[in-house]
């Protein structure tokens, strides 16, 4: 079983930045993917951000070049930066991490940026 630990989630001003973490933890033996989703109220959960181990990433065309996708591999901890933040980024992001055949979800990190 794995566990994951969201923090960085919170209230920012149109314009500001935050910076999202997620830890790993519990019977880890391999991580592949790890990335970020973000789902609005009434809205589906969509991709925001995913890193390879190796550090290849792709991200949602509404967030490039705002937001930075990155991974310590020895912490088992993936970030996101996210900077020129806009109300349209208001969402409840949650972290999934992949390991050879699963997956697991975090329970969620609210964000709410006001204009």
């Amino acid at each position: 079983q794995v566990q994951l630990v969201e923090s960085g989630g919170g209230l920012v001003q149109s314009g500001g930045s935050l910076r999202l973490s997620c830890a790993a933890s519990g019977s880890i033996f391999s991580i592949n993917a790890m990335g970020w989703y973000r789902q609005g109220t009434g809205k589906q959960r969509d991709l925001v951000a995913v890193i390879t181990y190796g550090g290849r990433t792709n991200y949602a065309e509404s967030v490039k070049g705002r937001f930075t996708i990155s991974r310590d591999n020895a912490k088992n901890t993936v970030y996101l930066q996210m900077n020129s933040l806009n109300a349209e980024d208001t969402a409840v992001y949650y972290c999934r991490v992949d390991v050879p055949y699963n997956y697991y979800w975090g329970k969620g990190t609210q964000v709410t940026v006001s204009s």
